[in-house]
């Protein structure tokens, strides 16, 4: 049967064109220039949005994991220092969101905690992406779910049980799951996209495709596979420091990602079979029988 979501002015899912959104999430550095720069491609290559990550570091850090010495573009500092200098509080996100309003290009975020809930709820978000990791976190959820607003989310790293929970606790009007596989980047051989159908075959909600390879095909293939939002990593450089880089698109390939997918979704057409009217002149030159 048809599903849908409305996400801002788009709707997402059967019958309409696959929404496609890039994730700056951390590719940025904490630096807003290189988030700026990052949405302007995205907008001037027909995306229809961008995404950030908003996270607590004192909340999605384990303890024991704070005091973790690591080199960092700020120098050799302790991990939770590391997280903290990562993440855009209250003025970079006023400043990004004007500036996607300026631009007129949509952006949400990825929440890895409550309190982020609480902090982008002022930004009146037009979504919410629930990352992989969090899909097991049940309060979170329903904390999402009671915002009303669409929840986006993903399922690497889970089992169809977990999936199961997830969706239970958010229920299913207003969502959209993801395909996904967190490995970063990840091998072709761990993609996995016929899950993309059993996921649709299972949930009633739009399915889209959440991908972390090296290239573009894949992507491209969930399209043709059903998925009807297709979330790509985007950095200016991919020789850039960070973990998430490697599995990233520049803008040059974004570019194509766009050229590709609408490709891909005006050669699917309805699946009736029929005689089209660009083939009349080779039936009456070829066909002897008619």
């Amino acid at each position: 049967m048809p599903r849908a979501v409305k996400i801002g002015n788009r709707f997402v899912g059967d019958g309409y064109p696959t929404y496609i959104t890039a994730e700056i999430g951390i590719n940025h550095n904490g630096d807003l220039n290189i988030a700026k720069k990052m949405i302007f491609e995205s907008h001037r290559n027909g995306l229809d949005s961008v995404k950030f990550q908003k996270r607590t570091p004192e909340i999605c850090v384990p303890r024991d994991q704070w005091d973790i010495m690591r080199e960092t573009p700020w120098g050799y500092i302790s991990y939770i220092e590391y997280r903290r200098k990562m993440e855009f509080g209250q003025e970079e996100y006023a400043e990004i969101d004007r500036y996607c309003k300026e631009l007129g290009i949509d952006w949400f975020a990825s929440v890895w905690d409550e309190p982020s809930v609480d902090f982008l709820e002022q930004f009146n978000p037009l979504a919410y992406k629930v990352p992989s990791a969090a899909l097991t976190d049940t309060n979170l959820l329903k904390k999402l779910r009671a915002s009303g607003r669409p929840i986006i989310l993903s399922t690497g790293m889970s089992t169809m049980e977990q999936i199961r929970e997830g969706v239970k606790a958010t229920g299913t009007d207003n969502l959209i799951l993801t395909h996904a596989t967190s490995t970063y980047p990840c091998d072709p051989h761990e993609l996995n996209l016929k899950v993309i159908q059993k996921l649709r075959d299972e949930f009633p909600v739009p399915v889209g495709y959440s991908g972390h390879e090296v290239g573009l095909i894949p992507s491209v293939v969930a399209v043709a596979m059903g998925a009807c939002l297709i979330e790509r990593h985007i950095t200016l450089d991919r020789a850039m420091w960070g973990s998430d880089q490697a599995a990233s698109v520049e803008p040059q390939g974004f570019e194509r990602l766009v050229k590709y997918i609408r490709t891909t979704e005006a050669s699917l057409g309805d699946g009736e079979k029929r005689v089209y009217e660009s083939e009349l002149s080779s039936l009456k030159k070829l066909r002897r029988y008619q």
